[in-house]
């Protein structure tokens, strides 16, 4: 493995910031005047995490190359109407329910719940209006020697989207001293319910600034096997094996090595991959569930999670008709998503884990986002 490289600028940076830090600031108001606030979470290392209140969102998140030079890692919008406007759902936290409920229905303890449909007949992140489209209310913020966070809520009423029970949502971003972004879900209900949160940024490590396409950069998956989707986008209830087909990601492999691989019907099926991946290990145990690298910056992100799947999603339908940050065009392949969570439709496929929240317990989703920089090949 190549050897992590710790540059002198960064070392300075650690040496004259006394603390990690966490400041308050506006990020615009909504139509109904409602402000949007953002937390910037910083550490002596320079890593900088901007949190909105608009859907719980990681709005950027800069980080160092093998130089020490910093740019941000994530796509988004500078304003609040945009991420209204537009719904990709960059960096937003997805609930209640992550990823797609065919028919938009589920039954549980015999009555069945219908949704609202957003994707043809799919419910998608939640429905029209999800966590992604919900203000919410900063809890807490604190800062210290080591760490860096903020505290967020909102409380989902009984009916909204169609969902039962009232769901009290938490989400808590923390910013450590050792590069680390620890994402925290938690939620409870007043009646049994189904919950699967999870954060949807949209990674590019070769940075917004240079914006080179994500299918150059490598990508390893802990996961030997997946989902397969029908024409949906919804599994069809099969696991099976990754290996020998396009899906193999157990070794680092180059994301557009096998994207265009025509014959391979899930590819074409989702325009690339959108597909859920079944973590090895036990899941409720934090473990590595992926790892990118960028070999042009030497960028390198890492996710860890405590969730039974993680779902990989290329961004196939980014089509050039978003303008992002820095009014910058998004075209397919210009970021991938990594989204640590249950598998999407459980609660329709008995054989599935279960998405089930009843009232007393606690649910619980975290991810970990490790960055790093590495020497580039050939250097």
């Amino acid at each position: 493995m190549r050897a992590l490289i710790i540059h002198g600028a960064l070392m300075m940076m650690a040496g004259t910031a006394s603390a990690a830090e966490a400041e308050r600031e506006a990020f615009g108001t909504l139509d109904d005047g409602r402000a949007v606030e953002a937390v910037v979470l910083s550490n002596g290392n320079g890593i900088e995490a901007r949190i909105i209140t608009l859907g719980a969102t990681l709005q950027s998140l800069k980080a160092p190359d093998a130089d020490g030079e910093f740019d941000d890692i994530v796509l988004g919008y500078d304003d609040a109407a945009s991420y209204l406007a537009n719904p990709q759902y960059f960096g937003a936290t997805i609930g209640r329910y992550a990823n797609r409920i065919a028919e938009g229905r589920f039954e549980l303890d015999g009555e069945t719940y219908d949704l609202i449909q957003n994707e043809g007949t799919n419910t998608l992140h939640g429905g029209t209006d999800g966590f992604d489209k919900r203000l919410w209310t900063i809890a807490d913020v604190e800062d210290g020697r080591r760490r860096s966070s903020v505290t967020m809520t909102y409380e989902s009423p009984a009916g909204e989207m169609g969902f039962p029970g009232t769901l009290t949502a938490t989400v808590t971003y923390t910013l450590t001293e050792s590069n680390e972004l620890r994402i925290e879900h938690e939620a409870t209900t007043d009646a049994p319910t189904i919950v699967n949160l999870t954060n949807h940024s949209f990674f590019n490590l070769s940075g917004h600034e240079a914006m080179e396409s994500v299918l150059d950069q490598e990508l390893t998956l802990v996961a030997s096997r997946y989902t397969p989707v029908n024409e949906n986008l919804i599994p069809t209830g099969e696991v099976v094996q990754v290996e020998g087909t396009p899906f193999d990601f157990t070794q680092a492999m180059r994301i557009g090595d096998r994207i265009r691989a025509g014959a391979n019907e899930q590819l074409r099926i989702a325009r690339g991959y959108d597909h859920n991946f079944v973590l090895d290990g036990r899941s409720g145990r934090l473990r590595l569930a992926a790892r990118v690298e960028d070999p042009v910056s030497g960028r390198v992100l890492e996710v860890l999670s405590d969730q039974p799947a993680i779902q990989f999603y290329s961004g196939n339908f980014l089509d050039g008709t978003v303008v992002g940050k820095a009014d910058t065009i998004y075209r397919q392949g210009d970021g991938l998503c990594l989204e640590p969570q249950t598998y999407p439709n459980s609660p329709n496929e008995p054989d599935f884990p279960s998405a089930r929240l009843d009232p007393g317990e606690t649910y619980r989703n975290v991810m970990v986002v490790r960055m790093s920089a590495e020497e580039r090949g050939g250097e």
